[in-house]
């Protein structure tokens, strides 16, 4: 037998495996074909865009109609999963973005029952701060979503580009997130997978706008039988460098498993370093077990102690010892000097 890859971050494994431990994502054979890993956090802004061989179908979908009503203009992202592209909406005129899951994952089960997991759960949400999920089809053997098309560009590529954000900037953009993100809890929906990668700002007369994207790890609170299948699998997902330590270990979870995942997010934000290092994912997830993060003071001075009292409670190894809420953690961010 052939070996195995995960089509996110490009990690070989020898049958009989079937999921990265890395990221929980499915494995497909060629491994031959793979690329070089990227960063392990960096994994939804993909270099090479374009240089993918034709034999992928859902690659080259630019001047094609779907279902006779999206009009595919060009590709703006590629994922460990699918393709996104910017389209336009014949109906109603206005600009969407098609997220189509990747042809060699096309025919996987578990992939298709995770994208369209996605699309359930995020077409509860519908708050500013939240990315919904506008339609879900499948055109010619490839599932796709539809959702908003958001002009601007994610939290990674800032960080990226410009480095730490000063924290009268940061503050605000946190404050929407927990926004967003308590909208998605009061809706039953946990976001499992909160990083920069998913976090969406986009420009607005008078602010930017931070939208929280990509539930395609969510997870309802309450699930049935069919959603708890796809996740019972002894396999962890999320990113190892946000995830809380009772994610890491498989346990139930709720909404302070989020609340863990944004001070991960804010101490990088904020100081352009991660709380916990390591030299691989296993060894990421063991000092999140650990629960030792670094004080954010000690690598950024210049951080309000009472931010820095904020972050060091959301990142508490028992979530009783956490805030219980966005709600209240947008609170407490709310009184910050800035």
């Amino acid at each position: 037998m052939s070996d195995l890859k995960c089509p996110r971050c490009g990690s070989v494994y020898q049958p009989p495996a079937r999921f990265c431990i890395k990221d929980g994502f499915p494995l497909v054979s060629g491994a031959g074909e793979g690329r070089a890993s990227p960063a392990l956090h960096r994994t939804a802004e993909m270099p090479g865009l374009g240089q993918r061989p034709t034999a992928e179908p859902a690659s080259a979908l630019q001047g094609r109609i779907i279902d006779g009503r999206y009009a595919i203009e060009r590709r703006v992202g590629e994922g460990g999963m699918a393709y996104v592209y910017r389209a336009m909406d014949r109906e109603t005129r206005q600009p969407v973005a098609i997220k189509v899951l990747m042809s060699r994952l096309a025919t996987d089960a578990e992939s298709v029952a995770r994208l369209k997991r996605e699309a359930n759960l995020a077409m509860k949400l519908n708050h500013p701060n939240c990315c919904g999920i506008l339609a879900y089809g499948e055109a010619a053997g490839l599932p796709y979503l539809v959702m908003p098309f958001l002009e601007g560009e994610t939290l990674s590529v800032r960080e990226n580009r410009t480095g730490p954000m000063p924290v009268a900037q940061a503050i605000p953009i946190l404050i929407q997130l927990c926004h967003g993100l308590q909208h998605a809890h009061d809706q039953g929906v946990l976001h499992r997978d909160l990083k920069p990668e998913n976090v969406m700002l986009v420009p607005e007369p008078n602010r930017e706008r931070a939208v929280v994207m990509d539930f395609g790890l969510a997870k309802e609170r309450i699930s049935g039988g069919e959603l708890n299948k796809l996740t019972q699998t002894g396999i962890v997902l999320g990113t190892p460098e946000f995830m809380s330590p009772e994610q890491i270990r498989g346990k139930t979870i709720d909404q302070r498993s989020d609340v863990y995942a944004l001070a991960v997010l804010a101490f990088e934000l904020l100081t352009g370093e991660l709380p916990f290092e390591g030299a691989n994912a296993q060894e990421t997830m063991l000092n999140h077990l650990a629960g030792r993060p670094r004080r954010i003071r000690t690598v950024l001075a210049t951080i309000p102690e009472s931010l820095e009292q904020i972050i060091d409670r959301c990142l508490k190894l028992d979530p009783a010892d956490r805030f219980a809420s966005m709600t209240e953690l947008a609170a407490a961010l709310e009184k910050v000097k800035r």
